[in-house]
């Protein structure tokens, strides 16, 4: 048995594929127990015999979308600040207040808004919120500076 936090990554009527939020380790599920692809589960997992080679889902703690959503506001003050000390291509992470991270991105001025693309479509950002445990990430941007706010 394992217990983990895992992202569905993908799914279909029959079977379903998780993705362990901490080792990467794949798991695919010898049917699937009503998962939508890119969710996230707080779970148990078993591997069933004979092989070991597919895997069901024992007990479901939790289980939970996670939005991640471009923001018109601009990033704080302590994230100009924290892109302004740090050379292009350079990444920091804050700790929030409660749960959850804010990571600051220094960017090129002309490619901020491939960057916010780039996070937005990235499957690691929901993979990060998961490993976090929060359900909600917002993109905010300016010329040069990218934030990513992990929130509860």
């Amino acid at each position: 048995m394992k217990e983990g936090t895992f992202v569905v990554a993908e799914a279909d009527a029959e079977s379903a594929v998780l993705r362990d939020v901490d080792d990467r380790q794949i798991h695919t599920l010898a049917d699937n127990p009503d998962l939508a692809a890119g969710e996230v589960l707080e779970a148990t997992v078993e591997a069933e015999p004979p092989m070991d080679v597919v895997w069901s889902v024992v007990e479901i703690d939790r289980q939970y979308a996670v939005s991640v959503d471009e923001s018109g506001e601009p990033p704080t003050q302590r994230a100009r600040e924290t892109a302004a000390d740090q050379p292009v291509g350079e990444l920091t992470r804050h700790e929030r207040a409660g749960t959850g991270e804010v990571h600051v991105l220094t960017v090129e001025e002309g490619e901020t808004e491939a960057a916010v693309a780039d996070v937005l479509a990235d499957e690691a950002t929901v993979e990060r919120a998961a490993r976090l445990g929060v359900e909600r990430v917002e993109v905010r941007s300016e010329p040069g500076v990218v934030s990513v706010r992990y929130l509860p």
